[in-house]
């Protein structure tokens, strides 16, 4: 077992490049499951006897795993082995999808959706770019496996939800979720000759208590905010009842601040405890040092405020679309593809302006690109206008996002060397899932809450992710500004897919 251990990526029978298959259809797999939910909603709903809020939840939930779990997730790739964890996670990835695919009621896709292909994404992500790693050596190679890997990244989300906006129309939503279990299978199977190498040296414990208070700590603060639905934002709307007991009468403070509190204490607690552990000499779950580099703390708020506005804004688009102006699937997925183009056309064009223009430039532009889009959706979409109104807004807005998800991640990740690209590598997925989270929880909340009569919500949605939007710029103007720099040619070569020479 020993000698299988320490076998080299070489010596197995699977070339490089017949392995980078499964790593680019398991990232691709795993960003169409984010997006292509939105155009099913009513018909979920309906099917479900639940509502748009019971679907928001699930939505939310689902992204809200990957975020609390993608930092545990990477330490423990490193203590069971990548390629056991990448297999384990697409098992329970589609074992989700395919108990979601035969929920009778919001309990069943919560568990097969929100937890199953949640908590699966959370263990095979981080082996598909470690994997990566170890099989391409050399810089170019690297280069075009990363871009690859993140071109499949970018293609899934965008075209989630015309895919799934196809599969609902011609057969069922519970047909798109049977077809991730396929292709969950199918992956397994390409990749059953992958060989890992398995960590040299000892291998890191994993910090339990760290891994529960960070994700707990997360989930009452994004639960908080869907409570905001039921009883308000700020007076609570009715009784807050636990066991029988009225712990919030009608009129007082509402229980999203309650949770909000609760969640922030849980972190705090995370924090003194990888101090504390730290002090002490030994691992914990992430190191501190983490959050003490300003360049990566503001390029992470960007990250975060990036997908908050995109998956808010595709939530909030679908449901408008199919609640309001009653647009099937399929229809909600074809409206929605300007956003894709621009995404797609902007993204190809990444590697070349990453080139010619720093990388804060190009975050500042995207945010300035995709407020104009937003706004533009809140002032030329009507109830009665015609579905191209839709399209300039979209299409500025993919090519915005498309321009500066990229450029944040590299700004992050060339803020730490090399030994410390596991760990930020992990906290910046969480931190672009969290946002995630938070973009369907808030934006979708406003729009069905009690704050808006008739179909103000929508308006009222798109106005809270422009704030989001110009607070993301202002992060980005306080970034440094200074061309790519020798030392952070390799990673952009690893993001966008270039030759650094």
């Amino acid at each position: 077992m020993q000698k299988a251990i320490n076998q080299s990526p070489q010596a197995t029978t699977m070339s490089p490049r017949e392995m980078l298959l499964p790593l680019v259809l398991a990232q691709f797999l795993c960003s169409f499951a984010g997006t292509t939910m939105n155009v099913a909603i009513t018909n979920i709903a309906t099917d479900l006897n639940t509502t748009v809020s019971g679907v928001q939840t699930a939505i939310t939930m689902f992204t809200l795993t990957m975020a609390a779990l993608m930092i545990p997730g990477s330490k423990l790739t490193d203590i069971w082995g990548r390629k056991f964890c990448f297999r384990l996670g697409l098992l329970i990835y589609g074992a989700g999808a395919l108990i979601a695919a035969l929920s009778q009621d919001q309990r069943g896709l919560v568990l097969g959706y929100s937890l199953g292909q949640g908590i699966g994404t959370a263990f095979l992500i981080p082996p598909v770019y470690i994997l990566a790693t170890i099989y391409f050596k050399d810089t170019q190679s690297r280069a075009k496996a990363f871009g690859a890997i993140s071109a499949a990244a970018g293609i899934g989300s965008a075209a989630g939800p015309l895919i799934g906006g196809l599969i609902v129309s011609a057969a069922s939503w519970r047909v798109a979720f049977g077809v991730q279990t396929l292709i969950a299978l199918l992956i397994i199977y390409l990749g059953r000759r992958i060989v890992d190498p398995g960590v040299q040296g000892e291998k890191p414990k994993f910090d339990l208590l760290g891994a529960i208070l960070s994700a707990a700590g997360l989930f009452f603060i994004v639960v908080g905010i869907l409570q905001a639905d039921t009883f308000g934002f700020f007076r609570s709307t009715q009784d807050f009842v636990i066991g029988g007991n009225v712990i919030i009468p009608a009129g007082g403070i509402s229980p999203v601040w309650l949770f909000v509190l609760i969640g922030a204490a849980l972190l705090g607690a995370f924090f003194w405890h990888i101090g504390r552990t730290e002090r002490a000499g030994k691992e914990p779950l992430l190191s501190t040092r983490m959050f003490k580099n300003r360049t990566s703390n503001l390029g992470l708020a960007t990250q975060n405020i990036q997908w908050l506005v995109l998956l808010g804004l595709s939530f909030v688009v679908s449901v408008y679309l199919q609640t309001v102006l009653g647009f099937s699937a399929i229809q909600t997925g074809l409206i929605l593809t300007p956003a894709t183009i621009g995404i797609l056309l902007s993204s190809m064009a990444a590697g070349r302006l990453a080139k010619r223009r720093s990388q804060t430039m190009l975050i500042r532009a995207g945010f300035i690109v995709t407020i104009i889009g937003v706004v533009l959706l809140l002032v030329l979409v009507r109830e009665t206008s015609n579905i191209i109104t839709f399209v300039p807004g979209l299409f500025l807005v993919g090519v915005g996002v498309g321009v500066m998800l990229t450029s944040s991640v590299n700004v992050v990740q060339s803020s730490f060397p090399e030994k410390d690209q596991g760990e930020i590598s992990g906290l910046s997925r969480s931190v672009s899932n969290l946002g995630s989270s938070l973009g369907v929880a808030i934006a979708g909340t406003v729009m069905v809450s009690s704050l808006a009569t008739g179909n103000e919500g929508y308006a009222w949605a798109l106005i809270v992710l422009t704030v989001f939007a110009v607070i993301g710029l202002v992060a980005a103007v306080l970034l440094p500004s200074k061309p790519v720099t020798e030392k952070a040619e390799t990673n952009l070569a690893a993001v966008y897919g270039i030759d650094p020479d």
